[in-house]
């Protein structure tokens, strides 16, 4: 009996059927009959074969993701995330602060939370966040790069580079933004200058309903172009409301459900269609738009006389010829720095005057009061200007409490831990690598900065009087 089991299933029905006597006319079908059940269990016999491979990379995977993504000791707590996606379908990516508030009452104002194979250390209430970055600041200097941002930048530009790019770029940036007036006198002038264009534009509707978003969004982006590339752009250029159009698409889209897949499955999603490859072709279009401005520049540059930020970054570049010295000042780190100027100086203050205009809106009471200061002090022949703020009290309190609600940039831009560090009592390490470095992405954890969590309103509130 022991020998019989031990034998293949072909063979035991083979011996099954040569075991019983058959007549010749049956006997005749026996060789089909013999044969139909061989295929039948070859085939089941392949098919548990695929199953089983097919159950061991299964059990692969889950299993080297949770190896992957386990939680160190001593490491913030947050809710259970599912595998290979983290805790993404917890999130409405449309109101992120909004959905998060019922974690940081469960977990407290540190709380850790993972989007694909980020894991991410969620840090809210004012006095946590002010310790954070006022003590800490050298321990979080770098920047997480998600897949999505490392397609479009590659470590360049201002705001999402790290290391020696990003030191060499913020300080050349900002000595080049001081020289250009930021923070003078001279860029006040061509903010009330820009102001006036503004209010033109607004009178050619003649009191007609309109959207103002890339009326608002052409006055604030012509500030920083004036500084970048030494010029302003009419409201009705239509290649410029294109680019503000593209930036503006690109900037909400990157929130998107798909473009969080492509950071978690890029070698599926990449040939997939969605609102990732429309975020890669808007900012392709944008690197585009300013490489012919660079062009442009370089006709009748003069190194000696700098008139906007690309040619003192074209001048910089000269410094750096020789192949021996490694620096970051090359074209492609002008095109993304430039970038990271337009997104940063239209994007977030065109967005809070078109908040700033709905709740004046909203709100006439308020509207009529801050009216009534700006005719007393100022009247209705000059413009306001950064000396009139202290004898303006009202406005300059609407215009925090617009900041307030509007809350624009909820999560912030987020950090990355330098080096192992304690926050008070957790435990977060630094960047650290599995042994399959090559074939895995790193670890990282992140800081993300979520003011006044506690207190961010659920449902519509009511603005302070």
């Amino acid at each position: 009996m022991r020998n019989r089991l031990s034998e293949s299933p072909i063979r035991l029905a083979a011996l099954s059927l040569s075991s019983d006597s058959h007549s010749p006319e049956e006997s005749a079908g026996i060789p089909t009959m013999f044969a139909a059940m061989g295929s039948l269990v070859a085939s089941l016999w392949a098919g548990l074969h695929l199953w089983t491979l097919l159950l061991a990379a299964v059990t692969f995977l889950f299993l080297a993701d949770y190896l992957k993504n386990r939680r160190p000791k001593n490491f913030p707590p947050g809710p259970r995330c599912l595998p290979f996606v983290g805790n993404i379908f917890q999130l409405d990516m449309g109101q992120p602060h909004i959905a998060i508030q019922q974690f940081v009452k469960k977990y407290g104002n540190i709380l850790s939370m993972d989007f694909g194979d980020i894991n991410s250390v969620v840090i809210t209430g004012l006095p946590l966040i002010k310790k954070v970055f006022t003590h800490m600041e050298q321990d979080i200097l770098n920047r997480p790069v998600t897949l999505i941002r490392e397609r479009i930048s590659k470590n360049n530009g201002v705001l999402f580079s790290s290391g020696q790019t990003w030191k060499e770029q913020r300080r050349f940036t900002l000595m080049t933004l001081r020289n250009f007036g930021l923070g003078k006198k001279s860029l006040e002038q061509r903010i009330q200058e820009e102001a006036s264009y503004l209010v033109e534009v607004i009178k050619e509707e003649e009191g007609q309903p309109f959207n103002p978003h890339f009326s608002i969004n052409n006055a604030v982006s012509n500030i920083i172009c004036s500084i970048t590339f030494g010029e302003r752009f009419e409201y009705h250029d239509n290649q410029f409301q294109e680019m503000l159009r593209l930036l503006d698409e690109a900037t909400c889209l990157e929130a998107s459900m798909m473009c969080q897949f492509y950071n978690i499955f890029p070698w599926v999603m990449k040939y997939l269609p969605g609102s990732h490859q429309t975020v890669f072709r808007n900012w392709g279009k944008l690197k585009s738009f300013v490489s012919s401005m660079i062009d442009n520049h370089r006709r009748d540059w003069d190194p000696n006389e700098p008139r906007d930020f690309i040619d003192a970054f074209l001048t910089e570049m000269t410094k750096f010829q020789h192949p021996e010295k490694t620096t970051s000042f090359n074209e492609e780190n002008l095109i993304c720095t430039t970038l990271d100027l337009f997104l940063a100086g239209t994007e977030t203050t065109s967005t809070t005057l078109r908040w700033a205009l709905l709740y004046m809106a909203v709100y006439p009471e308020i509207q009529e009061k801050v009216q009534a200061e700006i005719d007393r002090v100022i009247g209705q022949m000059r413009q306001v200007s950064l000396a009139n703020r202290e004898s303006m009290p009202y406005t300059n309190a609407v215009v925090h409490e617009v900041q307030r609600m509007g809350n624009i940039i909820p999560f912030n831009v987020p950090r990355e831990v330098s080096k192992d560090t304690n926050l008070d009592g957790f435990h977060l390490p630094k960047e650290r690598e599995f042994a399959w470095e090559n074939n895995w992405p790193g670890l990282s954890y992140s800081f993300s900065s979520l003011l006044l969590c506690k207190t961010s309103p659920s449902s519509p509130q009511s603005m302070r009087s």
